[in-house]
């Protein structure tokens, strides 16, 4: 392996457990430095600039801070999609992405729909939903002026149109007329459980997109089926993502509220994690 590799290695030892520092690694070289894979595993040496030193001891000062990896550099992919994040929105999960291909398989074939995506961050759930089903209508609100900055330049970006718009959902009392879809991921991690997160969440990514009050864990479930029942269309769909410790409470929701055809889906780890239902 190449020396460069080695030295991460041991300059993170303290910090990662040692899977996590091996793939820090190979992500700083080749992402930030451009290695090859055979630039990574043959070994051979490199000289690195004064430049190239002093960016990367600053990169390993601040993962020593725990600051997200993708923070550092602003870029992740979701979908397969490239993305601008930044401490403003939330770093796309996997789990997500599993909520998009339900909807893309959902309605692949269909044709001019009109899809609100609620508290869309770093816009990921939009973006992807404009891109893999190019008939779409897709409205985008956020409460945050700057992840709405970020989300339209991601749209951009990836050569997509939605509409942006700063959108407070707890107050809000109107929204798109006959949407065919509301999807969302809202916060829903309760106060609670912060002593039970990782630094590199808890101390870097906004508060204002993660946590919900302890008494009141399904608020922005209950706000949002409360406009679906009069801004979705006849048959309009909902699509949440949602906390594990609360998949059937969410389901109860939105059965009490008259929804109908009610699923909750499984994530790839095997956590309730995803929520469909159609408005009566």
């Amino acid at each position: 392996m190449h020396p460069v590799y080695t030295y991460i290695i041991r300059s993170l030892s303290d910090f990662y457990p040692e899977p996590e520092a091996k793939a820090l690694a190979k992500g700083i070289l080749a992402e930030v430095f451009r290695f090859s894979t055979l630039d990574l595993y043959d070994g051979k040496d490199r000289d690195f600039s004064e430049k190239e030193h002093a960016e990367l001891e600053d990169i390993l000062a601040r993962l020593k801070r725990f600051e997200p990896f993708q923070y550092i550099t602003g870029e992740t992919s979701f979908c397969g999609l490239p993305l601008h994040v930044a401490p403003g929105v939330l770093i796309p999960r996997p789990e997500t992405a599993e909520l998009v291909d339900w909807i893309v398989t959902d309605f692949g074939d269909k044709a001019h729909l009109n899809i609100v995506d609620i508290g869309t961050g770093s816009g990921c759930i939009a973006i992807a939903l404009a891109k893999f089903l190019p008939g779409a209508r897709v409205s985008a609100w956020d409460i945050s002026d700057v992840a709405l900055d970020i989300a339209r330049r991601n749209a951009e970006r990836n050569g997509v149109h939605v509409d942006f718009k700063q959108v407070d959902v707890l107050s809000h009392i109107s929204a798109e007329a006959n949407a065919h879809i509301f999807v969302s991921n809202p916060p829903y991690i309760r106060e609670r459980e912060k002593t039970d997160m990782e630094r590199n969440v808890l101390d870097w990514e906004p508060e204002q997109a993660l946590f919900v009050p302890d008494d009141d864990p399904l608020r922005f479930y209950r706000k949002i089926a409360e406009l679906g029942l009069v801004h979705l269309a006849p048959s309009g769909v909902l699509y949440v993502e949602i906390n594990q410790a609360y998949g059937p409470e969410t389901v109860d929701l939105l059965t009490g509220m008259g929804y109908r055809n009610v699923i909750l889906r499984k994530d790839m780890s095997g956590n309730d994690r995803m929520v469909k239902a159609e408005r009566p």
